[in-house]
């Protein structure tokens, strides 16, 4: 790996995303295709024209500070996670060279068939980041982060997307679930956490999968990232086979010393942490759809609502939840629908 020389700023960012990776891999006829994007500033760039093809992150500084993904890749790798290697990076400029994995994620390639081998493989790498040391300084899921987090759904949904505005006795039933959600998380066993360690952010590999989008991690409640492995933002699967993903990721980390609770409770842990990603990124979806203009994101926003409406009924201390969900958003849910589907008269 090599530092790579300065690129002027005064160019637009293709010229210098173009020019740095051809210094980089000192290749001045090599080309740049888009090979995808994420939900944030990042883009990804396959290079063309040379063998073996390469990928380049371009992560605008002023927008997505390239370091913390460093930061986190280096303390995973170091503790045998498969993450991408790192061929060259420039940090002032947000670029960096890595390899190229392929196009295909684990969302492409999984199905039914192939599920539970290459869920084993994914819990082979859960283990090595939960049981990553904790570096001094490194974020925690606290309740200022847990309260924020839930608050999307408030401010993003239901405000801005539904434009419910509620009365008081929404915003008391908001506040105390708020507080079971993040009572609950915070007793949780806290671990390395990599915060959205579903199928997308999985590369297939050899000696993988490669583990992607590991920028946010926090120390957290160790039941966060089986839940987002199998209660995945874009895949479905049925609650047995979830079930069944479950304990056999519970008995691994039992194996593997890793400080998962007795499993009933661990169950109880993976709904309750849930409803919280559930809300958390049905905001998010929103916020994606009002702010940056990326609309597909609330197409998969009636997924979690299913996942609510499997995990509510169990928990009377949700109740309140899911009476408000019925009362107020799935009527305006299908009246936006209306209004959006082409049936209504906007």
């Amino acid at each position: 790996m090599t530092d790579t020389a300065a690129t002027p700023t005064t160019l637009p960012r293709e010229t210098q995303r173009l020019d740095w990776a051809r210094h980089a891999t000192h290749d001045a006829d090599l080309g740049l295709a888009r090979a995808s994007a994420d939900a944030g500033f990042r883009s990804y760039w396959r290079t063309t024209g040379t063998e073996p093809s390469r990928i380049v992150m371009d992560s605008p500084p002023d927008k997505e500070d390239v370091k913390p993904w460093l930061r986190i890749r280096a303390l995973l790798e170091g503790n045998g996670v498969r993450v991408p290697h790192l061929l060259a990076e420039d940090t002032e400029h947000g670029f960096l060279l890595l390899e190229d994995l392929g196009p295909d994620t684990y969302l492409h390639v999984l199905h039914a068939d192939n599920a539970d081998a290459l869920f084993d493989d994914a819990i082979t790498q859960l283990l090595r980041i939960q049981a990553t040391p904790i570096p001094e300084g490194m974020p925690v899921y606290d309740e200022a982060l847990l309260l924020r987090e839930l608050r999307l759904f408030d401010e993003w949904f239901l405000g801005k997307h539904l434009a419910i505005v509620p009365d008081v006795h929404d915003e008391q039933t908001l506040e105390r679930v708020h507080r079971v959600l993040i009572d609950a998380a915070l007793a949780q066993p806290q671990v390395f956490v990599h915060r959205d360690f579903m199928p997308r952010n999985l590369m297939p590999a050899a000696d993988g999968p490669a583990v992607l989008d590991f920028q946010d991690a926090v120390k957290g409640p160790i039941a966060y990232d089986p839940l987002c492995l199998f209660k995945d933002a874009f895949v479905s699967w049925p609650q047995a086979r979830i079930d069944a993903w479950l304990d056999r990721y519970h008995a691994r980390a039992v194996d593997a010393g890793l400080p998962v609770p007795p499993l009933e409770r661990f169950r109880r842990d993976v709904d309750l942490i849930g409803v919280h990603r559930h809300l958390k990124v049905i905001g998010i979806f929103a916020r994606l759809h009002h702010r940056d203009n990326k609309q597909h994101y609330l197409e998969d926003a009636p997924r979690f609502f299913a996942y609510l409406d499997h995990v509510l009924p169990k928990y009377p201390e949700l109740a309140p939840l899911a009476e408000l969900i019925e009362r107020r958003v799935k009527p305006t849910l299908v009246e936006y629908a209306h209004w959006t589907d082409g049936t209504g008269d906007e």
